[in-house]
């Protein structure tokens, strides 16, 4: 944590209200994103109970399991869902635009660029929680491997027909969410944590309800307040007034209210299987639909408060700009949906359980290089963030005093103007120290070359290196003029890549050698196995 994000909770400690740490919205917000509220059965992570979902804030569709222990039942849940989710993803895949890519010539070695076709946009799923995102990934583990009947007709449960196509859209979503500043998939209390700091805990910012209280406190109520209220009032029944949907369910719900429910509905099934004749039948399904429906009021009643929190702060983020970068870091989305989509129309198979040692290590460097960049970006785009790094001495905005034009010793000597910047920040500067100015959206470089005072206060000598043209004379408007105000960074604005990996066929031994298409078999039994 920052220092600045740490003054900013101080500040809402006293004020009683959420403070502001970003000036712009860093993360994409679609037009039509689908909103997702799950529900879970408690104990049973990967038994669905329940769930609203759609993209229109007023009607919204109601899913529910009513006995989640049925594998019928659940699959018919799946089916739903996929009845929702794949169209809403189809209708982003059909409209393309070309688009350029670098490619390896297989022959050559070399880099080539390559025209194809990118998605014009992409489908965007938003969840209330970190906790939703891990159940989507769970949800994609879990059906992406099952069998239709089409499949593998002798399957002994076989799944409904779009349920491992769905699987396959949520495995990508969650994987593609452990990007760092990717906004396929991505939860409401991260997005609204990200832009405005509380006075409580980071764990405590996962309630969406009691985070939206410090966003929206009412006048004469503290954020503090209205948080507690919202994570611990209860109703004349006992039950929450804001429930947590997170997506685990409050034990007061599930034992008295839940439980009994589920228990009249389980009789109503028995009682409907043993008739017999028509008309007590006829009774017997009224009572059963009678206890399905009552199963689907206490479902909406604890995933409806969620669902307009999520809408709330939907609103609440579109009060902000889109910040510069958001739109490259979407069009990187777009990139992998694109590819994700091509994946599925070539007829691969799913993405495998276990990745093999390029694709993990592929994985790793990915996200470790979108980190960095997301850092960068955040802070070239927020000046409120910039702030943060040059408090921790990894940046510094000064005016420039003194511009000495200077060539370097070399056959062709180039310019190497050297700039004073006097600046009221300590930046951590050492010998050669690289610094970074943003120059028509490419940064330019420049190293540190001495510390000088000018009239009692620190003033930076710079040496420019690059971005000045190829001819003897800098280009104009490449090097700073005196009087200019520039910040400058310690960072670098633009990520390399790091060493290409082999192919995954060509991996070695040490690293568990080439993948193999076969399902490994376990380890003869021998005598050392037996006492």
């Amino acid at each position: 944590m920052s220092l600045i994000d740490s003054l900013a909770r101080l500040e809402a400690v006293t004020t009683g209200r959420a403070q502001p740490r970003a000036t712009v919205r860093h993360r994409h917000i679609s037009q039509h994103p689908l909103v997702l509220v799950p529900l879970i059965t408690a104990g049973e992570a990967g038994a669905p109970l329940g769930a609203l979902v759609g993209t229109e804030r007023t009607s919204p569709r109601l899913l529910v399991v009513p006995q989640p222990r049925d594998r019928d039942l659940r699959f018919a849940f799946l089916a739903q869902l996929a009845e929702i989710v794949l169209p809403y993803v189809d209708g982003y895949a059909a409209d393309v635009e070309a688009a350029e890519r670098n490619e390896t010539d297989p022959e050559t070695r070399k880099r080539v660029k390559v025209e194809v076709e990118l998605c014009a946009d992409a489908p965007q799923l938003i969840v209330p929680s970190r906790a939703g995102i891990d159940f989507v990934r769970l949800l994609g583990r879990s059906t992406r491997f099952r069998r239709t009947a089409e499949q593998d007709p002798e399957a002994p449960h076989p799944a409904p027909p779009r349920v491992p196509l769905l699987g396959r859209w949520l495995t990508h979503f969650g994987e593609r969410a452990r990007v760092p500043g990717s906004s396929l998939l991505t939860a409401m209390t991260e997005l609204l944590s990200r832009h405005w700091a509380t006075g409580q805990s980071s764990l405590e910012d996962q309630h969406l309800g009691a985070l939206l209280a410090w966003i929206e406190a009412p006048e004469g109520t503290s954020g503090a307040e209205a948080a507690l209220r919202a994570e611990l009032a209860r109703d004349g029944a006992g039950q929450l007034l804001c429930p947590p949907a997170g997506p685990a369910t409050d034990p007061a719900f599930d034992n008295d209210l839940l439980a009994p429910a589920m228990e009249r509905y389980d009789r109503a099934r028995s009682a409907l299987a043993a008739a017999e004749d028509g008309v007590e039948a006829d009774e017997r399904l009224a009572r059963l639909t009678a206890a399905e429906q009552e199963i689907h009021a206490l479902i909406d009643s604890r995933t409806r408060p969620t669902w307009d929190a999520v809408w709330r702060g939907l609103d609440a983020l579109c009060t902000l700009p889109e910040a510069a970068h958001a739109t490259d870091r979407w069009t990187r989305d777009r990139w992998s949906f694109t590819a994700h989509r091509d994946r599925i129309t070539a007829g691969e198979p799913p993405q495998p359980r276990v990745d093999d040692a390029v694709t993990a290590a592929n994985k790793l460097a990915t996200r470790e290089r979108e980190q960095a960049r997301l850092d960068a970006q955040e802070a070239l785009d927020d000046p409120l963030v910039m702030a943060g790094r040059r408090l921790a001495g990894e940046a510094f905005v000064g005016e420039v005093t003194e511009v000495v034009m200077a060539y370097n010793e070399a056959k062709s000597p180039r310019p190497r103007p050297l700039v004073t910047v006097r600046t009221d920040d300590h930046p951590h500067l050492g010998e050669r120290t690289k610094v970074y100015r943003a120059l028509g959206g490419k940064p330019q470089t420049a190293e540190f070359v001495a510390y000088e005072s000018e009239g009692g206060k620190d003033a930076v000598v710079l040496r420019i290196t690059d971005k000045m043209g190829r001819g003897k004379e800098p280009e104009p408007g490449s090097v700073p003029g005196k009087g200019d105000r520039i910040c400058w960074t310690l960072f670098e604005h633009e990520q390399r890549g790091g060493p290409r990996l082999p192919d995954p066929e060509d991996t070695p031994w040490t690293h568990g050698g080439p993948p193999s298409n076969t399902a490994e078999s376990p380890d003869p039994v021998t005598a050392e196995d037996t006492l």
